[in-house]
């Protein structure tokens, strides 16, 4: 998965509707996966995992709040905000939605401007380099958009892939990766790398980080993985 575009999966099984929100959620530089099921939509999450789900909550067998329950359920989709669709606006199913997991809840028919004005504000808190913010921990400092990196105000050269891998710490410090989780979202699951070059290019990053002096930021967790912090 590339740290530039987040990747959407779009579950609506409507199909106007579908292409009118895929249309609009690529005009704002992101990648949309597109499920017309609960099925689809589950398989669609272990083969890509995506940044962020706009799920339709009444659909045909597997409902949309099913989905959500059960992903909210998984230790590796639980973090994965959800915003939930739907044409039941009692206060009773809104409550209900939100209950089960979704991070937000917007009422059909909605305005397309206003919904992706909630998924933007979902993915700067799920993936902030992902829409081009600037981060900061301790002395380090991100620009996701201009791709540069300052510990105490020296510039650090940094090869495309640490680059990758620090934008993933600094998003969540203090969270412990496992090689694996770091492989998916820094390589892609489509891409065979070893779990050995994990560690290759963990050694570059903090080589990169400690260039002009300070301590090592990064934490290697024994039978874990690593965590920045």
């Amino acid at each position: 998965m590339s740290a530039e575009q987040p990747l959407v999966l779009l579950v609506e099984d409507e199909p106007a509707q579908r292409e009118v929100l895929a249309y609009n959620l690529e005009a704002e530089g992101m990648r949309v996966n597109r499920a017309d099921n609960g099925e689809e939509a589950m398989l669609l999450v272990d083969e890509d995992k995506p940044d962020l789900i706009v799920l339709d909550w009444m659909m045909p067998n597997l409902s949309g709040i099913e989905v959500c329950r059960r992903l909210k359920l998984r230790s590796d989709t639980r973090e994965i905000p959800i915003i939930m669709l739907s044409a039941r606006s009692e206060e009773v199913d809104r409550v209900r939605g939100l209950e089960t997991g979704a991070d937000d809840y917007v009422i059909k028919p909605y305005s397309v401007v206003e919904l992706m004005a909630r998924v933007r504000s979902q993915l700067r808190r799920s993936r902030p380099t992902a829409m081009g913010q600037t981060l900061s921990y301790e002395d380090i400092e991100l620009d996701a958009e201009t791709y540069r990196v300052t510990r105490a105000g020296n510039a650090l050269k940094l090869g495309p892939t640490e680059f990758r891998l620090l934008s993933t710490f600094m998003e969540k410090p203090g969270r412990v990766w496992s090689r694996e989780q770091l492989l998916d979202r820094v390589w892609g699951r489509d891409i065979y790398v070893d779990t050995r070059t994990v560690d290759v290019h963990i050694g570059r990053l903090r080589k990169a980080l400690c260039q002009f002096g300070g301590d090592d930021p990064l934490r290697t967790v024994r039978g874990a993985g690593y965590s920045l912090g």
